[in-house]
């Protein structure tokens, strides 16, 4: 029995045309990509749709003149397609439509398509109209829809119309009647000399806010946790078989430290989570972008990669991923910013813990803009500046817009998803093989085989294991908080400034470094671990020798 292949129906438009959203709408599914930030999908994600029978596509933003790779992942995508679901704004539907014919070349490749105008909820009045005629001019069914709110009245005509794409019988998309040019909102991000100011104050606010109100919580929480709950389980575990006790209850054990590290790293991630996904639904991300276009441009960005590096505050992995939406002349200097400078929420909530069991929480902010200024001179040494002509500048503004609750429940409930399904685990895999190499008194020879290579730097050599695991994993500094944080306590401020530092720059966890091999190749990842170790070892030094550690 021979098994029929559902029809793919991919949709294909410009960046911030909607398509995410649209996708959403239809499929139902909780893609969270309703957003009308530019480049925010870098990926292709499939759904079957039992209403039309198909298996519905959505790709990246099609960029003009980009050699990016989400660029050619999307064009490849259309051109495999058996009915193009052609998504345009129909705020700029007249400038959009014939851009993207030409781009994509419809007519010539004889696909069936429709033709989807969003943001009606923003379009002028003669929308309709224009509709009207292009059912009429390119031969193919036309469809109206606010994707972000779609009625199902509406998504079942966008269902009908798919079922009844036909090919154009023209390419031509100069509208007949007259439409008003809908556009974005000015405001003071537009403005040259205020807007980069303005831009960097609201990213530095994205952070510092979240990460103050998770110091306060944990701060608050930990004692009263270690007087009702850890205390008392200490004692008990004490009574079990040497061994499960120290897997449980000792310096490195998941219910002692791995609780630690829960406490100090969930505030942040919830509150760094949120933070993010209510400034890309707003739209606020976008003008943030554009703003700062001419000055990432001196470090070898541009606008466009300033969403993969803040991505990265949330995961490097994924940050990683995103900078297929890169230029080709700008990614690899994408990924090494994020390799150095993007400290990503665990390493966020582990240098916290680290700062706060010490008795210092005030030296996270020189920290985190130490990973700023460090990481964008070394990109700039490691990469040069950005031509003028390279990388297309942003030319589009997207629409500022109250946030969807639900997108944002899903971008927060996916960050949350991760930290606990896949963060957790692996700490807790870390805090048992360093309860073993512990128990079985590793730790103490490595200690003392590396011990000469840390008085460089004027450190003791105990502070080892939290160096090494934090090569494997960034959290994995928190297992310096072993023994209550005696460690750390006995460390004087530079001490503990001159460790974290080194931990959290000496190279990119193990999971990224493999993320770039996979992307870029091998060989190039070792290159980016090679020039941010000897940039990290550089800086080490030049922080010992400012604070006289």
């Amino acid at each position: 029995m021979k098994t029929e292949i559902s029809p793919a129906v991919v949709l294909a438009g410009f960046e911030s045309a909607g398509k995410s959203a649209l996708f959403r709408a239809l499929t139902g599914q909780a893609t969270g990509d309703e957003t009308n930030f530019r480049g925010s999908t870098v990926i292709c994600r499939r759904c079957h749709i039992a209403e039309c029978q198909c298996v519905l596509v959505d790709t990246p933003g099609i960029r003009l003149r980009s050699d990016s790779e989400a660029t050619r992942l999307a064009l490849e995508q259309a051109r495999s397609a058996d009915v193009l679901l052609l998504v345009v704004r129909g705020t700029h539907a007249q400038t959009e439509l014939e851009q993207l014919l030409i781009e994509l070349d419809v007519q010539a490749q004889g696909r069936r398509a429709v033709l989807a105008l969003t943001f009606q909820d923003k379009a002028p009045a003669e929308l309709e109209a224009l509709a009207t005629y292009y059912r009429t001019q390119l031969g193919v069914p036309v469809v109206t829809v606010n994707a972000r709110e779609l009625a199902t009245s509406r998504r079942d005509e966008v269902f009908r119309a798919i079922n009844d794409a036909q090919p154009l019988i023209s390419a031509s998309a100069t509208p007949a009647p007259a439409c008003a040019l809908v556009q974005p909102q000015r405001t003071v991000f537009e403005r040259p000399m205020v807007g980069p100011l303005l831009a960097l104050a609201v990213i530095s606010m994205m952070f510092a806010l979240p990460v103050y109100f998770a110091y306060l919580f944990a701060a608050w929480v930990q004692p009263l946790a270690d007087a009702a709950l850890i205390t008392p389980l200490k004692e008990r575990l004490s009574e079990l078989p040497p061994l499960l006790n120290a897997l449980l209850g000792g310096n490195y054990g998941a219910l002692t430290l791995g609780w630690y590290s829960f406490l100090w790293a969930f505030p942040v991630v919830l509150l760094i989570g949120l933070s993010v996904a209510l400034t890309e639904e707003t739209g606020l991300k976008d003008r943030i972008t554009a703003a700062l276009d001419p000055w990432l441009r001196r470090i070898g960005l541009s606008g466009r990669d300033l969403l993969p590096v803040l991505t990265g505050f949330g995961c490097n992995v994924v940050a990683v991923l995103q900078t297929r939406g890169c230029s080709s002349c700008t990614r690899r200097s994408c990924v090494s910013l994020i390799a150095f400078g993007s400290a990503c929420s665990y390493q966020i909530g582990a240098s916290l813990s680290i700062f706060g069991s010490a008795g210092h929480p005030w030296l996270f902010a020189p920290y985190l803009a130490g990973l700023f200024i460090v990481g964008a001179l070394h990109t700039r040494i490691w990469h040069g500046a950005l031509a003028a002509e390279q990388a297309h500048p942003l030319a589009e503004r997207s629409f500022l817009q109250w946030p969807s609750a639900r997108a944002v429940w899903w971008r927060l409930r996916s960050s949350l998803k991760q930290f606990l399904l896949q963060a957790m685990p692996i700490f807790l895999l870390i805090c048992a093989v360093g309860a073993l190499l512990e128990y079985t008194s590793v730790l103490g020879w490595v200690a003392a085989a590396v011990a000469p290579v840390f008085d460089w730097f004027r450190l003791p050599g105990d502070v080892a294991p939290g160096v090494i695991f934090s090569i494997i994993r960034k959290d994995g500094l928190l297992t310096l908080n072993s023994d209550n944080g005696a460690l750390l306590t006995s460390l004087n401020t530079g001490q503990v400034f001159v460790l974290v530092w080194l931990a959290g720059t000496l190279t990119a966890c193990l999971v990224t470094l493999w993320t770039v091999g996979r992307e870029l190749g091998w060989l190039h990842a070792l290159r980016v671990a090679g020039k941010q170790a000897l940039t990290a070892l550089m800086t080490t030094a030049a922080f010992a020798w400012i604070f006289r550690v």
